[in-house]
């Protein structure tokens, strides 16, 4: 097969700051594992803007259909809240996320053994964890038709958002969680609200189809997504796979993600249907947002932005050993003691910068070898 390729849109904020990083852990795999990508890069969201009067203009929109992943930084800042909403840089991501028809949308929620005193949970609600949350990402009311803010004759206005899925939207996105599933600890829970919402009945009608007619083997259990945000803080290790709609999964990942005790760690994939060469249309990006407080001032963990390349060596290349190289060299170094700013508790310590995290991620993996 040709060489990889990979397109990096850093975006704003610290995009740029944490991408650097995980191109130094790029650059190291094709000196000690003979693991060569071809990489570009490109613009994206306000970075986008700044240069094109467009976050995201249709040359870039074309290369990221033509290349085997897009790693991407962060979008937005302060700067941009004025802009119409036509042009704001998040228009940009789900512009690509429509347009790649990156349909689902991969969360893990892992808690780290270093870490787990850092989650708002009791330790032993926390360590341990490891779930992951499947969001269907290009249907439900974000994309949904009618949408806008209208005038009424009244003189008031009304805000519109239609809420709406189709039988082969849900199927798919079923389909990746079952498969998920059967990879980890074989369950499946479907989260919708089928007790008040027309969409939420299809949804667990559609759901249930598939797992009876595809994945029997695998255990299905259904919950209404208000109670499942209840239990991820209750007792969130009962869960393996959820798999939700987008506005559910928008929010309950989020809820998920925190469990962790920071953004900073957590990384995401963001996939389609199958390309020629058998790939997957994929993107990856960290969860955390452009942090226009700390931008360039070294202080931003670079750490979800390298756990979502490891997404990428795992979904897109089919290379779980050397996924789990760096993953594992990330917890190697938190267990050592290294600290972003965001990962130092109550008890303090002195925190060490962006490239300081990433030498010692560097050097995890120079021990592995």
């Amino acid at each position: 097969m040709n060489t990889p390729s990979l397109l990096i849109l850093a975006g704003d904020g610290i995009g740029p700051e944490v991408m650097s990083e995980v191109k130094r852990i790029i650059t190291w795999y094709g000196k000690n594992r003979d693991m060569e990508f071809n990489v570009s890069e490109d613009l994206v969201g306000g970075a986008a803007y700044d240069e094109h009067g467009t976050p995201l203009t249709d040359a870039t929109m074309a290369k990221a259909q033509e290349v085997d992943a897009v790693l991407l930084g962060a979008v937005g800042g302060p700067a941009y809240d004025d802009l119409d909403f036509s042009v704001k840089p998040e228009r940009g991501l789900l512009r690509l996320r429509k347009e790649m028809d990156l349909y689902s949308n991969l969360r893990p929620a892992q808690c780290f053994d270093a870490l787990a005193d850092f989650s708002s949970l009791k330790k032993d609600i926390v360590a341990g964890l490891d779930i992951m949350i499947v969001r269907e990402l290009t249907s439900g009311s974000y994309f949904g038709e009618p949408r806008g803010i209208f005038d009424l004759p009244n003189g008031e206005r009304e805000g519109i958002n239609t809420q709406r899925y189709t039988t082969s939207e849900i199927r798919r996105v079923a389909r990746s969680a079952f498969e998920l599933a059967r990879k980890r600890d074989n369950k499946v829970c479907s989260m919708e609200k089928a007790n008040v919402m027309e969409s939420g009945i299809l949804w667990r009608e559609e759901v249930t189809w598939v797992h009876e007619n595809e994945y029997p083997d695998v255990e299905l259990s259904h919950m209404y997504a208000d109670n499942g945000a209840m239990q991820l803080v209750r007792w969130p290790k009962q869960f393996d796979v959820i798999v939700t709609d987008n506005l559910f999964g928008d929010i309950l990942s989020d809820c998920a993600a925190m469990l962790t005790g920071s953004l900073g760690m957590l990384p995401s994939a963001s996939l389609g249907l199958p390309m020629e060469n058998g790939r997957p249309k994929a993107m990856y990006e960290p969860v955390h947002g452009s942090a226009p407080d700390i931008t360039g001032q070294g202080k931003a963990n670079p750490i979800a932005c390298i756990l979502s390349f490891a997404m990428a060596l795992r979904y897109s290349f089919n290379d779980g050993d050397e996924a789990t190289r760096l993953e594992e060299a990330v917890e190697k170094v938190l267990a050592d003691g290294a600290r972003t700013p965001d990962l130092l508790g109550e008890e303090g310590g002195t925190p060490i910068t962006t490239v300081a995290m990433g030498d010692a991620i560097l050097a995890a993996l120079d021990a592995s070898l």
